[in-house]
């Protein structure tokens, strides 16, 4: 849990992806805004926390968010930086994340870019919605470096305010990875995730109608072991037939009398 507490380096370098068209190519300073926070589980927290020393605020946003995904709480990622407009998370390169070469492992940082993606959006999503991942492109442009990660994932007022006027829709989130111990001027992997989010009323809809669904067919099915017969029950069509005996006018024979000459 050390790794969680310590305090990481905030400041962002100014690093451009390789052969990556200028409208997908996301800034690495904190956009500016004019919106208020929505009120959701996410902005109260941070309203809680907005007095406390970065440090301090930093380690206890990491731990309250690593509950509430418990899966991201347990592979040591810090959240440097949540707000709005950017969030900003990063990831040490212990062994328990490499790959075979030493390196972040891969499907760790597209955990990484998924978390940044994730949690900007949930913190611009009213609470009467829930969100969803719907796909994701990864591009890996130079090998990284051994060292620490960092996944940055921004939104401008103008898609802020898409997300809280769309009851149901979706969001291509752009998340440039900076590798923090490399002195290149590209980014070695950009990610974009595609987020839904629908009325949880409509989710909740949709798990009860397959529930019904489901409760349905074992009904049938039960209908359908009752009635076929038993193997002590044949049915009429497996009853043993019985010889019946002939009668006796059918098992008479009559003798023609033979004329005598």
């Amino acid at each position: 849990m050390s790794g969680l507490l310590k305090k990481l380096p905030t400041k962002l370098t100014n690093k451009r992806a390789a052969k990556v068209a200028d409208n997908t190519r996301l800034p690495v300073e904190k956009p500016n805004s004019t919106l208020k926070p929505i009120s959701n589980q996410f902005t109260k927290l941070l309203s809680v926390t907005k007095y406390l020393p970065a440090g301090a605020r930093a380690s206890i946003l990491s731990k309250a968010f690593g509950k509430v995904v418990p899966y991201v709480g347990t592979t040591g990622i810090y959240y440097e930086t949540v707000d709005p407009n950017q969030v900003v998370v990063s990831l040490n390169n212990t062994k328990a994340v490499q790959n075979h070469i030493g390196s972040v492992h891969a499907v760790a940082i597209t955990l990484l870019a998924e978390t940044a993606t994730g949690f900007i959006l949930g913190l611009n999503l009213p609470s009467d919605r829930v969100l969803l991942i719907k796909s994701y492109s990864v591009n890996f442009y130079r090998p990284i470096k051994k060292g620490q990660i960092a996944a940055v994932a921004s939104l401008s007022d103008e898609q802020r305010l898409d997300i809280l006027n769309t009851p149901k829709g979706e969001m291509v989130i752009p998340c440039v990875i900076h590798d923090r111990e490399s002195d290149s001027d590209r980014d070695p992997i950009v990610v974009e995730m595609t987020w839904a989010w629908i009325p949880k009323s409509e989710l909740e809809a949709r798990r009860q109608g397959k529930a019904a669904k489901a409760l349905e067919n074992k009904q049938i099915d039960n209908k359908k072991t009752e009635d076929e017969p038993s193997e002590d029950q044949p049915s009429e069509d497996k009853q043993p037939k019985t010889e019946q005996p002939e009668s006796e006018e059918s098992s008479k024979h009559s003798t023609p009398e033979l004329e005598s000459n």
